[in-house]
């Protein structure tokens, strides 16, 4: 494991992505759906209620069994299912059939989701950060990925052949199933309703839903909004939300290095309230193609960090069983999902882009308000070594009573000559030396600790 992260990472990264992939493959294919099966647009998007709705219902189910599946097995049958849904999917001939195959498609979806993020429950934690970076990641990988594959395959070809994309990521992540690491066994029996016996749980899930809704409903509509409200043309739309995506994916990928020094809280609040300030704008403040491109990118940047954080935080809100989380994590994105696109869509039918603007502004701040009140169960250790540095070759250490309140010995923080000299005099307060006086910057405990150097 230490040796090789990247290998019991990769299962869960593409797994994740096959989820996605499983949802992205309807955007650029929609249209050639509805003509070749005599159906309108809107019609063929309820595939998309089908699959969320079929999908909170497993992961509901998932919940009472994930922690006795072992996350190999799981990331093995979503993928099967999802080869499965890809080729009933494509057989089908009406949109009745068409509606009824995303029956599969949604639980494939919960599978592959719940395992992903059930998966990282099994690094340690001073790679969790990471790892959680990486597989939330996933979500824009799809969109950068499988949206222009897709596209061209259903331009040259037809929409059906466009599903050998979601399916080739399946059979990836079908094959690298077994990397995945089990997580550790633990007697605790399944609970339909475990996530919900937390305060601090339930808050989470309702700050993922509300985050997830704002956050949806503006990808649903981004395109809409570039095309209509700005007169872009259709194929540099695309070009457009793929920015956004790869914002996404390069803010998600970096988001561990955030979180080594700062809580993930803290990330999550901050980030939402970034979100927030700048939905308004996109939508409202300017009639700038490109500004708005821009503004959408910074959405992305802060959408990249929101995720993984809000995802490492929900695994730890039921320290003993961060599965069942995983699956509650499941359920709350795909509940999020359905209500952003009913709330958008009837936010613009009743006051247009400029109302849903401030809407999601508005449901964006209240995910931040139900994040700030979730507890942050962080494993102390990692952070303690952040700010307690290791032992180091050289002279004794300063072994007096202060040593802990100054938090470093003589050796971690040497003098360093010239440059700190004639500065004044500094009195150590609080020590065995009180009352001597050194040349030094004023008194601090970093002073203490260089001060203290001189003398070892």
């Amino acid at each position: 494991m230490a040796a090789s992260p990247w290998r019991p990472l990769a299962p869960l990264v593409l797994a994740t992505m096959a989820s996605q992939a499983l949802l992205v493959f309807l955007g650029p294919t929609i249209v050639a759906i509805s003509h070749d099966l005599g159906a309108s647009v809107s019609a063929v998007g309820q595939a998309r209620a089908v699959t969320a709705s079929v999908s909170i219902a497993a992961s509901v189910v998932i919940s009472t069994r994930v922690d006795r599946v072992s996350v190999p097995r799981m990331l093995a049958l979503g993928s099967g299912l999802a080869l499965a849904a890809c080729a009933t999917v494509a057989a089908t001939s009406t949109v009745a059939l068409f509606l009824a195959a995303h029956l599969l498609v949604g639980v494939a979806f919960a599978l592959l989701l719940s395992g992903g993020f059930a998966g990282l429950a099994a690094f340690p934690a001073e790679r969790r950060a990471w790892a959680t970076g990486y597989v939330a990641s996933a979500n824009a990988m799809a969109w950068i990925v499988v949206n222009p594959i897709a596209a061209g395959v259903t331009a040259w070809v037809s929409w059906r052949a466009a599903l050998a994309v979601p399916a080739a990521i399946a059979v990836c992540a079908l094959v690298l199933a077994r990397s995945a690491l089990p997580l550790p066994a633990r007697p605790m029996p399944g609970s339909l309703l475990a996530p919900l016996t937390e305060a601090s749980a339930r808050r989470w899930i309702a700050a993922e839903v509300t985050g997830y809704a704002s956050w949806t409903a503006l990808l649903t509509f981004a395109g809409a909004w570039f095309i209509d409200g700005l007169g872009v043309h259709e194929a540099t739309a695309g070009w457009l939300l793929a920015a956004g995506a790869a914002a996404y994916l390069a803010a998600a990928t970096r988001s561990g290095r955030l979180a080594a020094w700062m809580p993930r809280r803290r990330l999550v609040v901050r980030s939402a309230l970034v979100m927030a300030g700048l939905l308004p704008v996109m939508l409202n403040g300017t009639r700038s193609a490109w500004l708005s491109v821009l503004v959408f990118c910074l959405l992305g940047l802060a959408a990249g960090v929101r995720t993984p954080a809000s995802a490492g935080l929900g695994l730890v809100q039921l320290p003993s069983r961060p599965a069942a989380m995983a699956a509650a994590r499941t359920g709350a994105t795909q509940t999020g999902y359905l209500l952003g696109a009913l709330l958008g869509a009837a936010v613009i039918a009743w006051s247009g882009y400029r109302a849903l603007g401030l809407v999601l502004g508005a449901v964006m701040v209240a995910s931040a308000w139900l994040a700030h009140r979730v507890d942050d169960r962080e494993d102390p250790a990692p952070r303690a070594r952040r700010l307690t540095p290791g032992p180091s070759p050289g002279p004794r250490r300063y072994q007096g009573p202060d040593r802990g309140a100054y938090g470093c010995s003589a050796q971690d923080r040497p003098w360093r000559g010239a440059r700190h000299r004639n500065r004044g005099r500094a009195r150590l307060p609080g020590n065995p030396l009180r009352g001597t006086t050194f040349r030094g910057e004023p008194a601090s405990p970093t002073t203490a600790c260089r001060s203290l150097g001189r003398l070892t």
